[in-house]
Order: C-alpha cells, then structure tokens, then sequence
C-alpha cells in the first residue's frame, strides 16, 4: 500500500502512522458527531414544524426559543464557535483538543444547519395529507411518524447528505485548533513542512469522501422518492 502511495506523495510514506491516526480521528469525530447532529437536529427540526403558528401542535414560547438558539449559533462562523466554546467544552468533557474536544463545537455549529434543513424538507408536506390523518383521528405523534418523516424522506435523506457534506468541511477545519484529523495532519506535515504532496493527498481524499456521500445520498433519495424501498 505504501509502495504505491509513496509514488504519488513521497513524503507522506515518512508519516504513514500519523496519517492512519489522523484517518481515524476524522472518522471518529465524523460519526460521533454526525449521529449526535442527526439526533439533536432531527428532534429540533421537528419541534419547529410541530409548534409554529399554525401547526398541529402550536406553542409560541417553545418555537421562539428554537428559532433563536438556531439562528444565533447559525450566524457564527465556525472557527469563531470553536474559540468560543473552549471554556465550556473544557468543562463539559474535560478538554478542548483531540477527538473529544472537537465533537462539542462540531455539534453547535451543524446542529443548527441541519434544524434548518429538516425544517424546509417538512414543510414541503402537503397540508391536505396532514388534515386528513387529523381527520381520521392520528395524534401528534402519529401525523409526525405517518405524515411528515414518512412524506418528507427524499427531502430528509438530501438534507442528511447536504449536512454531511458540511460535517465533513466542519471536521476538516477543526483541524485548524488542535482537533487533530486530516485537517490537522494537513497542516501540520503539509503547509508547514512545505511538502505540496501531502496536502495533494489530503484534498484527493476529502473529495473522494464527499463524492461517496453525494452519491450514496442521491441514490437513496431517488429510490426512495420511487418508493423502491417500500416495495422491497
């Protein structure tokens, strides 16, 4: 594997085991904190579209506290959001570096983006589909459940590739303030070590990453918006 890869980026085969350390951090920092956004962000996105004037289950002091936590972390750029959750992060998991230290600001600052993605893909539901399940007697959580996830999975499986896409460029930048992962490992034995091949190999495997999730989002909401995986 090195015999090739030194072929192409010779200095980077000197540092193959810091390389592979730096694949797994942006790994681990990637799935933990991409299921903790999927959670947070889904749960928060939801609430917005339940709870807003003139949904199933208005509630004006709830809605108004989501939009303004959204939109004050959303207004953020995130290396500021990185410096300004050190004391907090420290606090929260006992440091602000390494994998740890980077899922707490990774968190803040996709949340928000993807409330908001969930947010636009429910409200392209039907309201009549929405009225009928009132109709024939579903509650709140039987209209979330029947209605909008299940309407709105196109939309949402789109929404989770685009915020992927994000978490992996959020991950990346991390890297930047000690968080470790290709970001760092770019910075580190590319940029200031001067060596352009490394740096070369870092981005080749971001796009990589990124075009699978692009097309794995795209498959997915295609068969899905054919309904092929109901059928199945």
């Amino acid at each position: 594997m090195w015999d090739s890869i030194a072929k192409i980026a010779p200095n980077l085969a000197n540092y193959s085991d810091r390389f592979l350390q730096a694949l797994e951090a942006t790994w681990q920092m990637f799935f933990i904190a991409g299921l903790l956004t999927l959670a947070i962000g889904g749960i928060f996105g939801i609430l917005l579209i339940v709870t807003k004037p003139g949904g199933i289950k208005p509630n004006k002091a709830v809605h108004t506290a989501l939009e303004l936590v959204t939109n004050v972390f959303r207004s953020i750029p995130f290396i500021i959001l990185l410096i300004f959750l050190i004391p907090f992060t420290r606090a929260l998991v006992g440091t602000s570096i390494g994998v740890k230290g980077a899922v707490v600001p990774l968190v803040f600052g996709a949340v928000p983006f993807f409330t908001r993605q969930v947010e636009s893909a429910l409200s392209g539901v039907d309201p009549g589909k929405i009225e009928a399940a009132r109709a024939m007697g579903s509650g709140t959580a039987g209209i979330i459940w029947r209605v909008y996830l299940k309407e709105a999975l196109p939309s949402l499986i789109r929404a989770i590739t685009i915020t992927s896409i994000s978490m992996v460029g959020l991950t990346t930048s991390a890297g930047a303030v000690g968080a470790g992962g290709i970001g760092s490992f770019a910075i580190n034995y590319g940029q200031n070590m001067h060596y352009q091949d490394i740096v070369n190999v870092c981005v080749l495997i971001l796009l990589v990453l990124v075009s699978l999730i692009q097309i794995i989002g795209n498959t997915l909401s295609r068969k899905t918006y054919n309904r092929e995986l109901f059928r199945k």
